[in-house]
């Protein structure tokens, strides 16, 4: 995925983590959000991160992002009135009952905070365990406050809610699976 990164006076070291999991020992100096635009088949959509709510969130999604993890990633679950998710490896193949199921094989803590869940938010998707996150996400298409405190949020859409309102909108299957590719490019 081709994917732009404006870093304003951003710093950021992070500790080493391993394959099984993320290290919550992050040092941070940051005089402004970073903001990444994600390139889909659908348009554009840019993202301004919140690093003082989730600094290990906003280290693993750019850092997953410089790894060229999320090229060619589909966005796999859309549901309209609420959101539209991506981020899992697993879409890159055409098993769709591994859909959902994917991450980067390991997992994240859960950074909750006092943000809600409101239209055009960037949120981490994760298993029923909070501190199970990885690499999928979902932007909020709908005030969904109902998810706050339970999911963590760690971004917001800057530009492009209208590609995030396309998406959202496309034909889907029962699963919710768009029924064409709506990729990460």
């Amino acid at each position: 995925m081709k994917i732009i990164i404006i870093f304003f006076i951003f710093s950021l070291i992070l500790i080493p983590f391993t394959a099984n999991s993320f290290s919550q020992e992050v040092e941070t100096k940051i005089t402004n959000n970073p903001i990444v635009t994600l390139e889909t088949t659908y348009g554009n959509i840019s993202i301004e991160f919140f690093p003082q709510d989730a600094p290990n969130h906003v280290q693993n999604f750019i850092t997953l992002t410089n790894q060229g993890f999320y090229d060619g990633t589909l966005f796999h679950r859309v549901i309209p009135g609420f959101m539209i998710q991506g981020g899992d490896p697993n879409t890159k193949t055409d098993n769709k009952g591994s859909w959902g199921m994917g991450g980067p094989g390991y997992s994240i803590k859960a950074e909750f905070s006092s943000r809600s869940h409101l239209r055009g938010i960037v949120s981490m998707a994760r298993s029923q365990d909070p501190n199970s996150a990885g690499s999928q996400f979902f932007i909020v298409t709908s005030d969904s406050a109902f998810l706050d405190r339970e999911y963590t949020v760690f971004g917001q859409v800057k530009e492009g809610m209208d590609v995030a309102d396309k998406i959202v909108n496309v034909q889907k299957d029962g699963n919710d699976c768009p029924l064409d590719k709506v990729q990460m490019v």
